[in-house]
């Protein structure tokens, strides 16, 4: 495994009013819910990353205001049946 060092200003965790062990579990949710989004990572992948089970993952993006699942135009228009 690898190990990533982020230095980060008092003052932000101060604005924060987090640890220094609670900014690093927000940042990472929060680096793996937008590589989610951008469709970088799979949700289990997201879900490793943030150091949460995939269920938990998935609950958490609504928190961010990120859709659980992503269906393209024609992929919805492919589960929705024609009335």
């Amino acid at each position: 495994m690898s190990e990533i060092t982020l230095s980060i200003a008092d003052q932000s965790l101060i604005a924060l009013k987090l640890s220094p062990e609670e900014a690093g579990g927000e940042l990472r949710l929060a680096a793996a819910v937008k590589l989610y989004e951008l469709g970088r990572l799979s949700s289990g992948a997201a879900a490793q990353l943030a150091g949460i089970p995939k269920p938990v993952f998935l609950m958490k993006l609504g928190e961010y205001g990120v859709d659980t699942f992503r269906l393209s135009k024609e992929e919805l228009q492919q589960e929705t049946p024609l009335a």
